[in-house]
């Protein structure tokens, strides 16, 4: 089972946003070094929406090939069509991915029973660990707990992403599936709280950005060490809030420019941060050091 800070890792790009692959190269040596516990490659920070099919599964097969086996590899292979989600799934387990994270159906709104026969088919048609992902704010489809709770005896799923930040929502997912599936937080800010309720981790934003402080949270709070988990929470709270003064991946991937890591491309619709947002981020890494 895959445990601990999961970075949501962006997706660099040329100004003309062309895939930079050298970039992408030095982001996964830069978190297996920083300790970074598994990488989830073309999610929603890696800008699954605005990469076409075959760069989806090129920036998948390079990840899991510079990575060589240091580190777990999470796909992102969700999509609205239940044929491709299916054949993206296909993709990541023929290149070598240890699982795949499912993003609940998107846009057309399908009822709670369509939700599951679309993760039912998926989990039947490719033999590879699945993670559900529960995005609502983003998708206009909750997966609500009694579906999670439903679909945790399918054989392939073994985990479920849930991002609303909700905790009472955490808790009930929690009581429903903790003891059958792993249960990972999708929102950084309250991510230490989920896993010292039970969670086995989080699938962060920040952890682009702040890899190692996010590794040592996720193990405070796995340890039950809530006391310094939520001191060093508050350290990163700046972080976590900076992280989403504009819609995800903008702040990110300005934040890692600053840092050098990377260039400023990103994919319209998405464009680049506003410049008034510039001080709030500049504080937040400095609060950090990570300038």
């Amino acid at each position: 089972m895959i445990t601990g800070s999961i970075v949501a890792l962006v997706t660099p790009m040329h100004t003309d946003g062309r895939v930079d692959w050298d970039a992408l190269d030095r982001l996964v040596e830069f978190h297996i070094k920083e300790g970074t516990d598994a990488i989830v490659a073309v999610g929603t920070t890696g800008e699954s929406a605005t990469l076409d099919t075959q760069e989806h599964c090129d920036v998948i097969e390079r990840v899991v090939k510079v990575c060589a086996g240091r580190k777990p590899i999470i796909a992102g292979t969700g999509a609205n069509s239940t044929s491709e989600a299916i054949e993206l799934t296909q993709e990541a387990k023929r290149v070598g991915a240890d699982a795949c994270l499912l993003v609940a159906p998107y846009y057309n709104k399908p009822p709670q029973r369509g939700i599951i026969k679309h993760h039912e088919a998926i989990a039947a048609a490719v033999d590879i660990p699945q993670i559900l992902y529960n995005v609502p704010g983003r998708t206009a489809c909750d997966m609500l707990p009694e579906t999670i709770a439903a679909l945790a005896d399918v054989e392939q799923i073994v985990g479920v992403k849930e991002a609303t930040g909700d905790l009472q929502r955490a808790r009930q997912v929690l009581d429903l599936v903790g003891d059958r599936m792993a249960v990972y937080s999708g929102d950084d800010a309250t991510a230490f709280e989920l896993i010292l309720m039970g969670g086995h981790g989080n699938i962060s934003v920040t952890a682009n950005v702040a890899p190692r402080l996010m590794h040592e949270l996720c193990m405070l709070a796995l340890d039950g060490r809530a006391d310094e988990a939520r001191a060093l929470n508050e350290r990163l709270m700046l972080l976590h809030n900076a992280m989403f003064c504009e819609a995800n991946p903008i702040p990110v991937k300005w934040a890692l420019q600053r840092m050098g890591k990377m260039g400023s491309g990103i994919r319209l619709p998405l464009v680049t941060m506003d410049e008034r947002y510039a001080p709030k981020v500049e504080l937040a890494l400095a609060s950090l050091d990570l300038l």
